[in-house]
């Protein structure tokens, strides 16, 4: 499974109908670290499957999104678990940071 794009049309119906966490990346083509983290998420929804849905909300896209989660630096990855926002992380982070947020054990 690849990362899926979330935009205003389908960002709620994605979040609530989810029975797994959604990792949400609020990023920007733009954002070199947010470009190196890209191949870490992608790694991580094949590895994770449908124990997880790895999301990305591209911020220049979709203003209003990022605005409403008070995203003010990028990449900012959002875990939500039905629905409600449950962790938060900003920056770069490892793989393992990630991957534990998600809590796939």
């Amino acid at each position: 499974m690849n990362t899926i794009k979330l935009n205003k049309e389908n960002f709620e119906k994605t979040l609530n109908q989810s029975d797994c966490p959604v990792l949400v990346d609020f990023w920007a083509e733009w954002c070199g670290p947010c470009r190196m983290l890209g191949p870490v998420l992608d790694e991580i929804a094949r590895e994770s499957g449908d124990r997880a849905t790895i999301a990305k909300v591209n911020i220049d896209e979709e203003p209003e999104l990022a605005s409403r989660f008070e995203v003010r630096s990028i990449p900012t990855l959002v875990v939500f678990r039905k629905g409600a926002e449950q962790d938060r992380l900003v920056g770069v982070v490892p793989k393992k940071t990630i991957v534990g947020k998600l809590q796939l054990n």
